[in-house]
């Protein structure tokens, strides 16, 4: 067991600092003060990272920490951490963690005993989400998709069934392959594509999956993509087809009809009533 009181003892802190997505006022002031109070400040980037720091007149030292450097600055973090210095972590943009290093190193100080704090800001995945009018909890959010195609689909596949909405990350040299597989297993779907958030090119797009969409995306800024919940239905599709076939009622605007309302492609229907026709 282990309880950490943040503000209530003498151990050095590792900050996680959240910093804008994309505009760079949307930073908060305890944000811009931890960050010109703390000895070191590791980031991404330190490129990037100079730009918000110039903007706020924030002369810490910068220090990278990546996914390729990440285990061999651990035991240098320590010994900062051991020296007297309190740390902040940033990412290029966001809150770090989300998609970016950091857990291994937030794990490891938690068994160690130094106080870990973080300090909240802008998220990507909430901002689209609220922005989405699309049901906002419960909610899943799973990173990026696999870069092969066949994990890709298995991932969607796995998930398609899952009534919460549905959230990732997508690159813009993905999108249009990955919104091609999304279309072909995600049936009658709302869906948002966000795109350049808090940027001045910042595009929200609202479709369907049953409608042609993809030529529209632009191949450029990072996506965040949000999928409605599969609907539950209180009558099962084949009860429905029975019920709809004993009293002649089924025909081919009907079978559109149900393909949309259950979200079941409509050769998989006439597959089935085919099969009742043969009983």
């Amino acid at each position: 067991m282990k309880i950490q009181n943040s503000f209530k003892n003498n151990s050095k802190t590792l900050y996680v600092v959240s910093t804008p997505i994309g505009n760079l006022e949307d930073i908060t002031i305890r944000a811009i003060d931890i960050l010109k109070k703390v000895d070191i400040i590791l980031c991404e980037d330190t490129r990037t990272s100079i730009n918000l720091l110039n903007k706020y007149e924030i002369k810490n030292k910068l220090i990278s920490y990546h996914d390729h450097n990440k285990e061999f600055k651990t035991d240098y973090i320590l010994k900062l951490l051991d020296e007297g210095n309190d740390i902040a972590l940033i990412s290029d943009a966001g809150t770090p963690l989300i998609c970016d290093p950091g857990y291994e190193l937030v794990k490891l100080l938690i068994l160690k005993e130094y106080n870990v704090v973080s300090i909240p800001g802008a998220s990507s995945i909430l901002a689209s989400l609220t922005a989405s009018g699309l049901i906002s909890h419960p909610f899943t959010f799973i990173g990026f998709l696999p870069k092969k195609i066949t994990e890709t689909k298995t991932l969607l596949t796995n998930y398609e069934k899952r009534s919460e909405t549905l959230i990732f990350f997508d690159s813009p040299l993905r999108i249009k392959k990955d919104m091609t597989i999304l279309k072909e297993i995600y049936i009658n779907r709302d869906i948002v594509l966000a795109r350049e958030l808090t940027k001045i090119f910042e595009t929200i797009y609202h479709f369907n999956t049953s409608e042609n969409f993809i030529d529209l995306l632009e191949e450029r800024g990072e996506y965040v993509v949000i999928i409605s919940g599969k609907k539950e239905l209180l009558v099962p599709i084949d009860t429905e087809l029975k019920r709809l076939y004993n009293a002649k009622l089924l025909d081919n605007d009907k079978l559109k009809e149900l393909a949309k309302i259950y979200s079941i492609k409509k050769n998989e229907l006439y597959k089935k009533v085919l099969e009742l026709k043969n009983n």
